[in-house]
């Protein structure tokens, strides 16, 4: 018999990206504060890398509580841009300096999963892609902003690749599913051999 999978997370893209790959799952938000877990970690020196990987598993485990048996996926996106750790902007300005500190550079998205079973991490991964931002005048950034609004606040660089962001880059190294924060293919591939989708 097939465990149940649970999606530990309130994101409609990643909802959508399950959804959209044809598996049957529940989801449910964790309850963790991600900014207290997040600073003892980066007051370490932990990688971005790293920082994903705990707060993935944080979310699988928090879900896990609930759901005897289940196999719960906790995933998180980190950004980073040399040793600076970037966080969903507050605001459209705080959105407006996202992008221009990434304007002509190349940034990092690191994206987590990790599989937690009654309390145990079945499995962790973690995948990284390369984002290079194109020269942006300050003009630019301003328009981009007013065009796309509050969505620029849902995400860690203030954009969203899907739309309209894709006309800030002018260069993407790596797996289309990681930048959206959840890699899809080696989290089909670890399901199919845990005998949780079909193989």
């Amino acid at each position: 018999m097939k465990p149940l999978l649970i999606l530990a997370s309130a994101s409609p893209f990643r909802r959508a990206l399950l959804s959209n790959a044809g598996l049957a799952f529940e989801a449910r938000a964790a309850a963790i504060d991600e900014r207290a877990l997040e600073q003892p970690l980066e007051a370490s020196g932990a990688s971005p890398a790293d920082v994903a990987l705990a707060l993935a598993e944080a979310k699988a485990k928090d879900v896990a509580r609930y759901f005897s048996d289940a196999l719960v996926i906790g995933s998180d996106q980190t950004m980073s841009l040399g040793t600076r750790v970037y966080h969903k902007p507050r605001d459209m300005t705080e959105a407006a300096e996202h992008l221009r500190s990434l304007s002509g550079r190349m940034h990092s998205l690191n994206s987590a999963i990790v599989l937690v079973r009654n309390d145990e991490v079945v499995w962790r991964h973690v995948s990284t892609a390369n984002m290079t931002v194109r020269p942006l005048s300050d003009g630019f950034i301003d328009r981009h902003l007013a065009k796309v609004g509050e969505k620029a606040l849902t995400s860690v660089g203030a954009y969203q690749l899907e739309g309209e962001g894709i006309q800030l880059f002018e260069r993407i190294e790596g797996d289309y599913f990681t930048i959206l924060g959840l890699p899809m293919l080696p989290l089909l591939s670890k399901l199919r051999e845990l005998g949780a989708i079909d193989a």
